[in-house]
């Protein structure tokens, strides 16, 4: 059967989340572990499945939403909110772990850089997944260090039979990560400092023979770009999971 996205919807809950472990796993990537009991039930099978964080603003407590049919409804000042992929989540320990990118002067980021056990935020979602069902000849995973949770979540849920490639933006080579998959996995890093980027890489773009997948998640304009390659190679539409997941002047 050729492999398809299946949307599910989640019931909207929000969840108070307190960080239980930080580390480095990378000089600009932290790694925050979170638990709660509030996540009790709390489910992610998509892989690029994304929640809303919220933060607290400087010296003021993290206020309580009501839950209503549009969504949250924050009193005023609502939080600062981003969204992120959760990168693992154990259901027996209610624990939840999700990978922040490190820049300068954002939001989520200044907070994950100082995070420390105990610190407390807010969580919602994910309020629905993209499922893939079906199999390709192969699949082709394009991001930068923000799509790498879902890149990496992908392939380790890829079986042993299949063929996948993955070809990977980052700051340096610094930044490379170990990728687990039990798949045949090609894997291209592209070094920013090294003056390699996604967007040259994919004026070069060939595909394999046969019937494949991509997901791209990128900045916007690199996510447009992939789009115009792809359907220029002939790719359908129906086997293309792309998302936008920054804007440049908005980073």
């Amino acid at each position: 059967m050729p492999i398809t996205v299946n949307r599910v919807r989640h019931e909207m809950r929000y969840r108070r989340i307190t960080v239980t472990a930080a580390e480095r796993i990378t000089p600009k990537m932290a790694r925050i572990t979170f638990a709660s009991g509030e996540l009790e039930g709390f489910a992610s099978p998509g892989f690029d499945d994304h929640v809303r964080l919220f933060f607290p603003r400087p010296g003021a407590a993290l206020p309580v939403p009501e839950v209503g049919a549009r969504g949250l409804d924050w009193p005023d000042p609502a939080p600062e909110h981003r969204d992120y992929t959760p990168r693992f989540y154990d259901p027996d320990t209610l624990e939840l772990t999700v990978d922040f990118v490190l820049h300068d002067h954002g939001v989520a980021s200044d907070w994950a850089a100082a995070a420390r056990p105990g610190d407390e935020i807010g969580l919602a979602g994910p309020r629905g997944s993209f499922l893939l069902e079906g199999e390709a000849d192969w699949q082709l995973l394009i991001g930068d260090a923000t799509a790498l949770p879902a890149i990496a979540r992908r392939l380790e849920e890829l079986p042993a039979d299949s063929w996948a490639m993955a070809v990977i933006e980052v700051a340096s080579a610094a930044e490379e990560q170990p990728l687990d998959s039990r798949a045949i996995v090609a894997t291209t890093w592209l070094h920013a400092d090294a003056g390699e980027g996604l967007a040259d890489h994919l004026e070069t773009l060939e595909l394999p023979k046969g019937e494949g997948f991509v997901f791209c998640a990128a900045e916007a304009e690199v996510v447009a770009q992939a789009r115009a390659r792809l359907a220029a190679l002939g790719l359908p539409e129906s086997h293309l999971r792309a998302a936008n997941y920054w804007r440049r002047a908005q980073h």
